[in-house]
């Protein structure tokens, strides 16, 4: 059985600072900060098209686990263990979305066909994780 998506009263305050995009989507005049987390530049995409963006190679997973996922959504539980191992090497490129993501509303640029199967969906993930260890204690409880 698959999970159900969150209702909006579920959704934590950190939720709605990172949002994804695929890269192929018209771009709005959203006052979001863009990251593009892609290894590789998405094909026909001109470099003007996302001159606001910002491209963050060493977020993506490495040249080995992409290919070997190839978006085979059987590989997936295991392809976020994996990206998970990755992303925890690279936590000095991490601190920019991070911090922007403190700042305001973040959005994460993919080139992925597959919106649920995807890197961003991962790093979306781990950053609202992080964003959420963040908060301050008081009492023993994370404080909204």
């Amino acid at each position: 059985m698959a999970a159900q998506k969150p209702t909006q009263k579920e959704i934590s305050p950190t939720q709605n600072m990172i949002k994804l995009k695929r890269v192929y989507e018209l771009m709005g005049n959203d006052d979001s900060k863009k990251f593009l987390v892609e290894r590789l530049w998405p094909r026909g995409v001109k470099k003007t098209v996302l001159a606001n963006a910002v491209w963050l190679k060493d977020v993506a997973p490495s040249t080995e686990l992409r290919k070997w996922f190839g978006h085979d959504p059987k590989r997936w539980e295991e392809f976020q263990r994996r990206y998970r191992v990755e992303l925890k090497e690279h936590q000095a490129v991490l601190q920019s979305i991070l911090q922007a993501a403190r700042r305001g509303t973040v959005t994460l640029l993919y080139s992925s066909h597959d919106t649920e199967h995807n890197n961003a969906v991962v790093l979306r993930n781990y950053l609202q994780r992080k964003l959420g260890s963040d908060r301050p204690l008081k009492r023993g409880k994370l404080v909204a």
